[in-house]
């Protein structure tokens, strides 16, 4: 089976194209070296995933053509300890780097709000 296509159904990203621009980026590695798209990923095996949820180290426990629901895609896969408790760990900084943020006086005004958008790359 296909590497972005099990990377779908096990609801690591919202689309199989979104999968197979990850493994073209090197975020998707396996057994250490970068997996291309057409990679066949068998059960057993240990994949390294690089998502906007964080990093993942997973072991393929079942495949599945279609993208079923979540009890069924979590059933795919297990994930190792180390890489529960790093992101765990990676939630609550950024949980605690939010308390020193310092909060705005007012709301943007419409200016600002342009502002913003304008540096995000928005029209």
């Amino acid at each position: 089976m296909r590497i972005d296509k099990w990377l779908w159904a096990a609801r690591f990203f919202k689309t199989r194209a979104l999968a197979a621009k990850a493994c073209d980026l090197g975020r998707i590695r396996s057994h250490g070296t970068e997996a291309k798209p057409a990679r066949d990923v068998k059960p057993g095996e240990m994949l390294q995933i690089k998502n906007e949820g964080g990093d993942f180290d997973v072991e393929v426990l079942g495949l599945s053509e279609i993208r079923g629901p979540a009890a069924k895609a979590q059933a795919l896969f297990r994930e190792t300890e180390a890489s529960k408790e790093a992101r765990a760990k990676a939630a609550a900084e950024r949980k605690a780097m939010q308390e020193f943020m310092p909060l705005p006086d007012r709301r943007p005004s419409k200016k600002d709000r342009r502002r913003i958008i304008q540096f995000r790359g928005g029209s």
